[in-house]
């Protein structure tokens, strides 16, 4: 049976949760035995959008490369795991009619528990005001409206964030249901 493609954009704050979620996702989906890709906003930006910058128009132009590439992927039957902070609702929309075969993911915590989880220092910098256009601090976040997954990874743990996501893409066709055993 040939595999479905389909984009699953992980969305949220930086320390959200999201690489973590993602990283699980792949490891479940690789033991099924299917063919994914992980497009990761960090290393996106170091490779392919490398010249743009934290302006509205930069961060709309790196999602809508991030999207192009998943967009190929996609079609080719690829599950793709994209995970970036996505900032604006606007742009992920446009990203999804594009694509088609979607599934967003809102990779929910709260602010001061993304703060609380800084491991690079960002939020730290940003207060200071060492870095500009910081989403949450001094840009906004604009949440999912719809999102076909809402994971709130300070209240769940990750196995239940990557059950939500893996029963959405069995529940939406994208996955066989795993045989319970």
């Amino acid at each position: 049976m040939q595999q479905r493609g389909v984009t699953v954009w992980f969305t949220g704050l930086s320390g959200a949760g999201k690489t973590t979620i993602t990283t699980a996702v792949e490891k479940e989906l690789r033991a099924r035995g299917s063919d994914i890709e992980i497009l990761d906003g960090d290393i996106v930006r170091e490779n392919l959008t490398k010249g743009l910058g934290f302006s509205k128009e930069d961060r709309d132009e790196n999602i809508r490369r991030i999207g192009f590439v998943s967009n190929l992927l996609t079609r080719h039957g690829v599950i793709v795991l994209v995970s970036a902070i996505s900032p604006y609702r606007a742009i992920r929309e446009e990203v999804r009619e594009k694509i088609g075969d979607f599934v967003e993911v809102f990779v929910n915590a709260p602010l001061a528990v993304c703060e609380e989880r800084d491991v690079k220092g960002l939020y730290k910098r940003a207060r200071a005001g060492e870095i500009k256009n910081f989403t949450g601090i001094s840009d906004p976040y604009e949440p999912p409206a719809n999102p076909e997954v809402e994971c709130r990874t300070d209240l769940e743990t990750l196995e239940e964030s990557v059950a939500k996501v893996i029963g959405a893409l069995e529940k939406m066709g994208y996955l066989p249901v795993a045989a319970v055993v």
